[in-house]
């Protein structure tokens, strides 16, 4: 044996040293395995690095990582396609009142948009209230129609009633008429929320973002074939997002998590943030 490692020009310590790192490599490589599957169950768009930073295998870096979910065909393809679910062409704005830097905390600016789901030869729509700070989902609807009573105001309703808006928030949207209709504005103003609305799609692109991460990363691989399917998996899709997926604009937390440390960070600093009652908003 000693003659062996002189030929492959190495020591046995080195060589026991090498086989224990590949063996504990195909230990780890055959228990990553039922973990990321477990993931994409419930997330199945999620990329290989998110899921990377949520399972931090020991003995394999990122990239290592990423390329071991393609060979284990983990791989995400996304489709895109486009359908128009606002015109805003001619219609009354309202100033774009987001500024860089302006949101500092939870419930102080909240982003919409409204997005369609193609089954078959139907077309459903999503309506989505997002918190710009915290990435919390506190509204949604889906729809069988673009009206505003199916839309944006059952949507802004449940945000109404999950959060607290006394002290008055930003409201911000595209040009869309479901966002400058009469039954909009006087919700919007019980609520004491200012209404804000962007010229370009670039200046609501959290909420565009968040479209295509409900849609793409969701909903197309849940596959829903009804209407009723539809309500319901958009519904699992949301509770993923808000509590488990990670963000990386959030310190790698989900949303649930991220207004969570806020709440530690409250206590410690002493000081109050805005009430965040993410708990109870899936429980009304």
């Amino acid at each position: 044996m000693n003659a062996l490692f002189r030929v492959l020009g190495m020591s046995r310590q080195s060589f026991h040293q090498r086989l224990h790192r590949k063996l504990d490599l195909q230990k780890e490589s055959n228990l990553l395995l039922p973990q990321i599957s477990e993931i994409r169950e419930s997330h199945p768009r999620m990329s290989s690095r998110i899921m990377y930073g949520m399972i931090r295998p020991p003995h394999l870096g990122r990239d290592r990582f990423e390329a071991f979910c393609f060979r284990n065909g983990f791989k995400v393809r996304v489709k895109r396609s486009f359908h128009r679910t606002t015109n805003s062409l001619g219609v009354t704005r309202f100033d774009n009142l987001l500024g860089a830097g302006q949101v500092t905390g939870v419930n102080q600016v909240w982003a919409s948009d409204i997005t369609y789901y193609r089954i078959g030869e139907k077309f459903y729509y999503l309506t989505f209230i997002l918190d710009l700070y915290s990435r919390f989902i506190v509204g949604h609807s889906t729809s069988r129609t673009l009206l505003t009573e199916d839309t944006t105001i059952p949507a802004l309703k449940m945000a109404l009633k999950a959060r607290d808006t006394s002290q008055g928030l930003i409201i911000h949207s595209d040009g869309g008429g479901q966002y400058y209709s009469k039954e909009w504005l006087a919700l919007t103003k019980k609520g004491k929320l200012r209404n804000s609305m962007c010229e370009i799609v670039y200046e609501n692109a959290c909420a565009e973002r968040l479209n295509g991460t409900i849609k793409n990363d969701y909903l197309l691989p849940y596959g829903p074939e009804s209407f009723d399917e539809l309500v319901s998996l958009s519904s699992k899709a949301i509770l993923n997002y808000n509590f488990k997926r990670p963000h990386q604009s959030i310190k790698k937390l989900s949303p649930a998590q991220f207004e969570e440390s806020l709440k530690v960070l409250d206590v410690d600093n002493s000081r109050e943030l805005p009430t965040s009652n993410t708990h109870d908003y899936y429980n009304n």
